[in-house]
């Protein structure tokens, strides 16, 4: 009881805004208005001998014994790169106690930490699915190639530094082509300019600078930023990695990073949260990424869209935290806001292990808010019998086609699917923990004491310096190698597209096998005919052995050195290093004392960077008489908008990356791609080049989309280039969360057909009216379709802008509304 009475003692006075204290007393010394604001906390019923008196009361009686020390007020700083940014659990708790005081209800851990984190608990309207929540996030985690255009935008504010904690990672521009430090060197003299950038850019406005060759940024975050309870955004969509450690961590557009840096609060409308039950333990060559390939042939790419994914139950306990990582990273194919894990002893471990016992040790203090309330209740319930469980292959072309490996080879024979197996990679954010290539190495070594290697060409990339030095001094490496296994730079590498692949020809069907997340048509290796599947690095490795699809190691046999048949072990594998882990180089920039003299330089020249001009505000007419720029069919995810591989060197430079607008979208007039007609001129060209002429000549065009669109990574690119050119709407049966947001933050309307199948109806030849005057929160918007041949039409859009949102439709961008509210402040004052 007197635990219980100490938790409540951290409630805060209803009249003083004093800490309440536990005292001894007679029951008459406790307020009325006390019992009122604490609630349900404490029952005064039966309490007989301890009573919660304001502090202010305490000095009038020295001999009443208090309880003062509060163990949320420790200073525990949130990493060890950084000096003055403290976890504040407190603040949290007692945010968390004006919503439990409002709800009344058992509340989920993600809800816990959202609502932990409301700029306003008190005022915040909070109903899941419908609610838009505006939340004060810890940190900000930037990838170099999305940092650039993040950075750009934040430098038009004119702040002088960033207001929330903010770290850059150099990971998207080195592209694997002869080995690890070849590739890094070519990748820093060819991103000179770029790195140049960052560097200084970070300096100035006081970012942590991971710099190139240091690892993921994904990875970077797990090892050194990422805590229980806290709340993160970040420029990629594979940010819920952090989600491993207990971190409710989400992948956002540039804009909301620029929000977030400028201490503006970040808004995101409430999640639905869908739970995860795990029951029984993994075993054999059953792996955490299987969990997450399983949940994603349940919910498919658009069934996480909207919410969060919150794992819990027994289960949980028997995943390492690089495990859970794994699993929260890939959860972003299925359109989840972000996934999570309670604080757990593993996580703990892992704290210690990286060498932030501290902050575990300040976990458990708050343990009782970093899991779900007993009772709490999800919008969806998933369970999982971890110990029935089967190792599976997702793919190729969709990251949802989930197949257990028991009936994988039927699966390549009934979809005639290539069955040699080309090229096997392991490695990514997604899978390049110690634990992940230990298990791949034992894999490796017990092929090696048979006297065989690698049938199909193989690679390894580490996830950080901090792994590729650990795994080589610890042999893990070198097993690798001996296997076969090409080791690349700590890099994303062919999981983005950067891979100078050479093996086969453009058009050319065949198969690859990845532990990556993503694998959607020419992701890789920019071939359309290339089948990617993702699972986990055991079978990766297991199946590169054998060479082809075709191979079960759960129940087939391969032949030794001698022509003998053997069966591989099961993978063995320690989750954390038994020596610690080896931190390698030193690979990160602290901004220095001094930023004042510091200058960030951008040639006009340059054809990698250009600062940004303002978007145009709406002229608050109707749009009439506007061409379709294209219809696409089917899959239309944001590496069909703006393509990565080689365009990303051109991803601080808006102008240049336009040229890469929609040339991966397939026409629906044709079938084919970057394909369009010109209705001014007839003649067929590229998308790009036609959305230009367009822009020349002062017309304004729409996209229609089918569903899911903007599915997959969260480059804003794919918003800035449609506005950048002329764009007006996005017209779709539905939209991926994070591309939605990041057209409503470029000043665009996403707009979704109120009867999908309006999309059918459509032709791409036609011309619309879109009456833009009616765009008013929970109201439709009209289009009127004009046919070239036939009588016009009707169709009801709906949106899901809310007030502010409108306002950066009707200002241009939500940098212009940003730029507007601080000169309507600096002239108030």
């Amino acid at each position: 009881m007197l635990r219980n009475l100490r938790a409540a003692s951290r409630k805060r006075c209803s009249e003083a805004g004093k800490t309440l204290s536990l005292v001894q007393a007679p029951p008459t010394m406790i307020s009325t208005r006390h019992i009122a604001r604490l609630g349900k906390l404490v029952s005064s019923s039966v309490t007989p001998h301890y009573r919660f008196r304001c502090t202010c009361q305490l000095s009038r009686s020295r001999t009443l014994a208090t309880v003062t020390d509060d163990p949320l007020d420790q200073k525990v700083e949130m990493t060890n790169w950084e000096k003055g940014h403290y976890i504040n659990y407190k603040k949290m708790s007692e945010n968390l106690s004006i919503v439990r005081s409002r709800l009344n209800r058992p509340l989920t851990f993600a809800e816990k930490i959202l609502y932990s984190h409301l700029d306003d608990p008190h005022g915040q309207d909070i109903e899941r699915g419908k609610s838009y929540l505006k939340l004060r996030p810890d940190r900000v985690a930037c990838q170099d190639a999305t940092a650039q255009m993040a950075i750009l935008q934040f430098m038009s504010a004119n702040m002088p530094s960033v207001a929330t904690p903010t770290t850059v990672h150099c990971d998207h521009l080195i592209e694997a082509q002869i080995g690890g430090e070849k590739d890094l060197a070519r990748a820093k003299d060819i991103n000179k300019e770029v790195y140049d950038f960052l560097s200084t850019s970070c300096a100035k406005y006081n970012i942590g600078f991971w710099r190139p060759g240091s690892g993921i940024i994904h990875q970077i975050v797990l090892e050194n930023y990422a805590f229980p309870g806290g709340l993160m955004i970040g420029t990629d969509s594979h940010t819920p990695n952090a989600g491993g450690l207990g971190m409710c961590a989400i992948g956002v557009g540039g804009a909301d990073a620029v929000d977030v840096m400028a201490n503006l609060p970040w808004e995101v409308k409430a999640p639905k949260i869908i739970g995860v039950r795990l029951t029984g333990e993994m075993h054999g060559w059953t792996a955490p990424k299987d969990i997450i390939l399983k949940v994603a042939g349940i919910l498919t790419v658009k069934g996480g869209t909207g919410a969060i994914i919150e794992y819990h139950g027994p289960g949980v306990n028997s995943l390492s935290a690089t495990g859970m990582g794994t699993i929260c990273n890939m959860g972003a194919e299925i359109g989840a806001t972000t996934s999570l894990f309670p604080f757990n002893d593993r996580m703990y471990d892992y704290l210690a292990a990286t060498k932030r016992k501290a902050i575990g040790d300040f976990s458990r203090k708050y343990a009782a808010e970093l899991k779900e309330d007993k009772g709490a209740e999800y919008d969806d319930l998933i369970e999982l019998n971890l110990s029935e469980l089967e190792p599976h292959i997702n793919g190729p072309f969709t990251p949802d086609l989930a197949t257990p490996i028991s009936q994988f080879k039927d699966a390549v024979a009934a979809n005639k699917w290539p069955e040699e197996l080309k090229v096997g990679l392991i490695g990514s954010c997604t899978n390049s923990s110690y634990e992940d290539m230990s298990r791949a190495a034992s894999i490796a070594r017990d092929a090696l004491n048979h006297g065989i290697k690698a049938r199909s060409m193989f690679t390894v990339t580490p996830g950080s310096e901090q792994i590729r030095a650990t795994i080589a001094r610890d042999g893990q490496l070198e097993t690798l190698e001996e296997f076969g296994g090409m080791v690349l730079a700590n890099a994303c590498g062919p999981c983005i597209g950067q891979w100078d692949r050479k093996d086969v020809k453009k058009g050319e069907a065949n198969s690859i096998l990845s532990s990556y997340n993503r694998n959607f048509t020419g992701r890789n290796d920019a071939n359309p005919a290339t089948h990617s599947f993702v699972t986990s690095p055991d079978l990766v490795v297991a199946l590169t052995l054998a060479g082809t699809l075709n191979f079960n190691p759960l129940t087939d046999t391969l032949k030794d050195k001698d022509g003998n048949d053997f069966k591989l072990s099961p993978p063995t594998g320690d989750g954390l290093p038994a020596n610690g882990y080896d931190p390698g180089q030193d690979t990160y920039q602290a901004p220095p004392e001094d930023r004042v003299a510091i200058s960030v330089a951008v040639s006009p020249d340059s054809d990698r960077l250009q600062i940004l001009s303002g978007f145009k505000a709406w002229d608050g007419k109707d749009a009439m008489d506007i061409p379709i720029l294209i219809k696409t069919k089917g899959k239309t995810t944001t590496d069909h908008i703006s393509m990565a591989g080689p365009w990303l060197k051109y991803r601080g430079h808006l102008d240049n990356i336009s040229n890469n607008m929609l040339i991966g979208a397939i026409n629906a007039a044709n079938g084919e791609a970057n394909k369009v007609k010109n209705f001014m001129t007839g003649q067929i060209d590229a998308v790009p080049a036609t959305a230009r002429d367009y822009k020349k000549k002062g017309i304004q065009w729409v996209v229609i989309g089918d569903w899911n669109y903007g599915e997959g990574s969260s480059r804003e690119h794919a918003a800035l280039e449609p506005r950048h050119l002329g764009a007006l709407a996005i017209i779709t049966r539905s939209f991926a969360r994070i591309h939605e947001t990041n057209l409503k933050k470029q000043g665009l309307l996403p707009l979704t057909f109120a009867d999908p199948e309006d999309y059918e109806k459509i032709n791409p030849d036609d011309k619309v009216d879109l009456m833009c005057t009616e765009l008013a929160v929970g109201k439709p918007m009209t289009l009127r379709v004009h046919p070239k041949d036939g009588k016009a039409w009707e169709a009801k859009l709906n949106h899901t802008f809310n007030e502010s949102q409108i306002s950066w439709f009707k200002d241009g961008s939500a940098l212009n509304t940003m730029a507007r509210h601080a000169s309507e402040s600096g002239a108030h004052t």
